[in-house]
């Protein structure tokens, strides 16, 4: 697969070169042969027949001579905007709902010529910038799978930058489409706030949220804008456009003081982003070092001030009946917006005002700012392990963007030697839009980025997930089966609440047993470690009676392997469900054991 762009297919489709068909057909084909490497990008798909319907129809609009701006473009959107027809699911089943209308700008491609191929995956509710929280499944970096694809557009850029289509829509009120843009290689344009319709987007900050765009250049960006721009009436958020922004030369960019740049240890992504502030110097730009203190305070507002109710407001209803339903990390950041009060509300409101004000005196230093899109980059591995610390970094220097109401576009900027992305952020004040895509153009011809690395296609080995609920919990007696396993720890989670917790009777070292009771159980804490197959045999092995290894059901839905019980193991079981899980019935027991023996030596 290479990639096409927006700009050839058009101009092919229209001359008679190529024929809308004939790309989507390749689009199709593309999409399937890739799902042998990364089905998870994808959240459901536009019947094959459908789509070159479709396409015929564009090319009998071209043929009766209507000028089509994007003739012919296969493009897919992120699954939390609507497709007439077609589910919504957010990345969470249970909030699924098929609209009877497309978004504004579904309907705006499709009216342009466009093609829709599919609906992609994305962090849950659009919250987080890793990809892993999906119960579909985490994409992960096209050139280098151990490592996340960025989110939560993350099966947008996937789809974007394996090739399968020139275009996808994204959503960015964090970084959600810059961050996975940087780590594919891709621009990710997050245009200002309201000059894309949000009608049909399911909002994640209502009052924050853009639409965006993932494509392989800056002009194929600038395409998509020329069709998406403009004021919705019945978007109460649509902004009627002002009088655009220019960036004559030469333009002053600003780059933070040396103690305010941080890439948490990453000496490549540190030394791309000074080879990227060179060639924004050959591109016409001076250097102006700048405090970005208010802008990194700002920052700090989306996930721990009052917008974090905004979102919690969107999926109230669900997370007040069917909580277990969210994913765990998501929920328990939606469930923080509960305790947001109206006082705390207006404090953050006021706060944003200091800070913006503090910002717009930039503007009269500078005309753009360059920073890293995200500091570094992580393994899937690592953010299963660490999902909220890590997450966090990688918004350090896009969180503050929407919130301050300014306009940013992504560019590629290299990569690092392990085949992952890096992104240059050129971040500008409102309305700025068309004069940043100019300026991303300008530096691509002047100083063209290096080729993508080969996607990787190679295979993995098999690998099972095994959830581990008593003594093989890290740190405790049996620990060490899984560790001369190679077992990778993929994530500490909860069971579904459906299970009960038996301390059995006369184990040495103790266990316990975990039973699937349905209605009346509990949810237990476990934790799940990836094992190659060879090493899950060889601990299946082991496993003695009256344990044995089933089929666990998690939280967030999702099954793993995982530790059941004969039920003769429950005779004369302690049932400790209660606790909550094995470790608070151990802390517990050793509790009382202290106490007993501290009672038998008083006098």
């Amino acid at each position: 697969m290479t990639r096409s762009s927006v700009g050839t297919i058009v101009s092919d489709v229209r001359s008679g070169a190529s024929s809308a068909e004939r790309t989507a057909a390749r689009a199709l084909a593309d999409a399937a042969a890739y799902d042998a490497i990364q089905p998870q990008a994808w959240i459901s798909r536009c019947p094959p027949e459908q789509v070159l319907a479709r396409a015929r129809d564009v090319d009998v609009r071209i043929a009766a001579g209507e000028p089509l701006a994007l003739a012919g473009v296969p493009f897919a959107v992120k699954d939390n905007i609507d497709v007439a027809g077609m589910e919504t699911t957010a990345a969470c089943p249970a909030f699924a709902y098929t609209p009877s209308a497309s978004a504004f700008i579904v309907e705006r491609l499709t009216a342009a010529g466009a093609i829709l191929i599919g609906k992609t995956n994305l962090d849950q509710f659009a919250t987080g910038l890793t990809g892993t929280r999906s119960p579909y499944g985490a994409p992960r970096c096209v050139f280098n799978r151990e490592y996340v694809s960025g989110g939560s557009s993350s099966g947008s850029a996937v789809v974007v930058a394996a090739g399968i289509v020139p275009l996808a829509l994204g959503s960015d009120t964090a970084g959600s489409g810059r961050v996975p843009a940087a780590f594919n290689g891709l621009t990710g344009f997050k245009p200002t706030r309201g000059r894309w319709s949000t009608r049909g987007l399911v909002p994640a900050c209502r009052s924050l949220d853009c639409p965006s765009a993932l494509t392989a250049t800056p002009a194929d960006a600038a395409l998509a804008d020329g069709v998406l721009a403009g004021f919705d009436a019945e978007d109460p958020y649509s902004r009627a456009p002002q009088s655009p922004a220019r960036l004559d030369l030469p333009f002053r960019f600003g780059t933070p003081r040396a103690e305010q740049l941080n890439f948490m240890g990453d000496a490549e992504a540190a030394s791309l982003y000074h080879a990227a502030l060179e060639r924004l110097e050959q591109a016409g730009g001076a250097a102006v070092e700048i405090d970005i203190a208010p802008l990194l305070d700002a920052a700090r507002l989306l996930y721990s001030g009052p917008w974090v109710a905004e979102r919690t407001a969107v999926v109230e209803e669900l997370l007040a009946t069917r909580a277990s339903a969210i994913h765990p990390v998501v929920r328990a950041i939606l469930e923080a917006g509960r305790g947001i009060s109206g006082v705390d509300a207006f404090r953050g409101f006021h706060a944003l005002q200091e800070h913006a004000r503090h910002a717009a005196a930039l503007w009269r230093a500078i005309d753009l700012l360059a920073l890293p899109t995200a500091p570094t980059i992580y393994r899937v591995s690592e953010v299963l392990a660490e999902p909220i610390a890590l997450n966090s970094h990688l918004g350090l220097y896009t969180n503050f963007v929407n919130l301050l109401d300014m306009s940013a576009i992504s560019v590629p900027a290299g990569y690092r030697r392990n085949a992952t992305g890096f992104g240059l952020s050129l971040i500008a004040p409102a309305w700025a839009d068309r004069a940043l895509l100019e300026l991303a153009g300008r530096l691509e011809a002047l100083c063209p980025p290096p080729e993508p690395p080969a996607l990787d296609a190679a295979p993995r080995p098999a690998t099972v997930r095994l959830a581990v609920v008593g003594a093989h919990l890290d740190g405790l007696p049996l620990h060490f089966q899984l560790a001369s396993r190679d077992a990778r720890l993929a994530r500490r989670t909860r069971t579904a609440p459906v299970y009960r917790l038996y301390a059995l009777r006369g184990q040495t070292p103790p266990k316990p047993a975990l039973v699937h009771v349905g209605a009346g159980g509990g949810a237990i804490e476990v934790e799940v470690y990836e094992l190659g197959l060879a090493a899950f045999g060889s601990f299946v092995a082991e496993v003695p009676a009256p344990l044995a290894i089933g089929t666990i059901e998690l939280e967030d839905g999702t099954e793993v392997r995982g530790f059941v019980a004969e039920p003769r193991a429950l005779e004369g079981a302690e049932d400790i469900t209660a606790e909550g899980g094995w470790r608070a019935y151990v802390a517990r027991r050793a509790h009382r054991d202290r106490a007993r023996s501290h009672s038998e030596v008083l006098p």
